[in-house]
């Protein structure tokens, strides 16, 4: 991309442990660092607690963390993610909405493990709260603990038997519309783009994407081939989005540290900088 050799290099998507990562806060900006990055985006999961504190991890290390989110979101039956760059992350209208989604995601768990329960798998839900310093459980925490329990081998075992998409215990998230996720990262300031498209299909809902508000989209990620960059850059043309880009980096869940694999020259943040001051000067009008 033009000068990012001169004005460095971005990572735009990383989770932290305030989600499904397994990196903390303070790792995170340890592995960025070390990768050489100018600046990354902490973009947890319907959660914007990890923000503050990588924040702080990473003063005066000379490590821009930008404040981000990636929403669970739907269109008919079809799971989309929608991450925000520079969402006002202390907005108390944004805490409340993640308030809610949070106690979603507990009555989840709770199911999930009921239905272990049935399959004769006797799992105290205690024990799997208790693995969650911060943040809230998801089935990453859940498939540790069966790990740690011997109930399973490890935990891709869990997700293959017991907790992945379609197995027995699986119980689905209360997603919200597509339009509403979209909504809410503008009402907070935020720029709203269109997280690893080529991995959840559906291009043909773009474009209603694009007519609730959606501002960018994804198109570097780490599922991405060289192809399906190309794909996403022309749809981005197409459609006048801003081009984005990130590993996706969850710790070691995915068997190997991402940060820094995927990463984009750092004109890609002024971009989202001066696209979110417009939405912010839009919302003081209104």
């Amino acid at each position: 991309m033009k000068n990012s050799r001169d004005n460095g290099f971005v990572d735009l998507h990383v989770h932290t442990t305030y989600s499904d990562g397994t990196f903390t806060p303070e790792k995170v900006v340890e592995k960025a660092v070390e990768m050489g990055l100018k600046a990354i985006a902490v973009t947890d999961h319907d959660c914007v607690d990890g923000i503050g504190p990588t924040m702080e991890a990473a003063r005066g290390t000379g490590l821009e963390v930008i404040p981000g989110v990636e929403i669970s979101a739907a269109k008919d039956e079809t799971e989309i993610h929608i991450l925000g760059y520079f969402i006002g992350w202390q907005d108390p209208f944004l805490l409340e909405i993640f308030r809610k989604m949070r106690e979603n995601r507990t009555e989840r768990m709770k199911k999930m493990i009921h239905l272990l329960h049935r399959q004769g798998i006797d799992l105290d839900a205690d024990r799997v709260f208790a693995v969650v310093s911060e943040g809230t459980a998801g089935r990453l925490h859940l498939a540790r603990v069966m790990a740690e329990e011997n109930i399973t081998r490890d935990e891709q075992e869990a997700f293959d038997r017991y907790i992945g998409n379609g197995k027995p215990c699986h119980v689905a998230h209360k997603r919200l519309d597509y339009g509403k996720a979209i909504d809410i990262i503008k009402k907070a300031g935020g720029v709203p783009v269109l997280a690893h498209p080529g991995t959840m299909g559906k291009d043909e809902y773009i474009p209603f994407y694009v007519q609730a508000g959606l501002r960018g989209i994804e198109v570097y990620h780490s599922e991405h081939h060289t192809s399906t960059n190309d794909k996403y850059l022309a749809i981005a043309r197409k459609y006048n989005l801003l081009v984005t880009g990130g590993s996706d980096c969850h710790g070691m869940k995915k068997g190997r540290v991402l940060i820094g694999k995927v990463k984009v020259g750092y004109e890609v943040v002024e971009n989202l900088r001066a696209e979110a001051e417009k939405i912010q000067r839009s919302n003081r009008k209104t």
